[in-house]
């Protein structure tokens, strides 16, 4: 029987709710600055093994694996705080992130560059935050 808005919105019944891939999007963050990290998808795998084991899995799709974040960088991330968004089809994680980066360019952030806002024509993204913290060729040996 599937359940009520109200038991989704208003329960406390732990109910996620994946995709017809099969994946819920992860929005992760600094527990202790708040900065934007990285937005990463989670299968019921992964989401279960970041639940059981306080360090976040996610599930690649473009390699179609799962992958626990810093298992080749050693950049791992620490769950402190898992949130579910009011229609449980998004997960907000808190981490404590371990090592220069979380992202595979070798900065902190996957959100270094910005739109300019309120300007017309062709589009050219802006560095912000953008210094890289480690070399992901030496990082990620192939």
């Amino acid at each position: 029987m599937a359940s009520s808005t109200c038991d989704i919105e208003e329960g406390l019944a732990f109910k996620p709710r994946f995709d017809a891939d099969g994946l819920i999007t992860a929005v992760v963050t600094d527990a202790k600055s708040g900065d934007l990290l990285m937005v990463a998808h989670m299968n019921e795998e992964a989401l279960r093994k970041t639940i059981a084991e306080g360090q976040a899995s996610y599930y690649s799709r473009s390699r179609k694996a799962l992958w626990k974040k810093g298992e080749t960088s050693g950049h791992v991330q620490r769950v402190v705080e898992l949130r579910v968004d009011c229609d449980q089809d998004a997960l907000w994680l808190k981490v404590d992130q371990q090592g220069e980066g979380a992202c595979h360019t070798g900065r902190r952030s996957c959100f270094y560059r910005a739109v300019p806002l309120g300007k017309g024509g062709a589009m050219t993204l802006e560095f912000r935050d953008a210094d890289k913290k480690f070399d992901p060729a030496a990082v990620y040996k192939k």
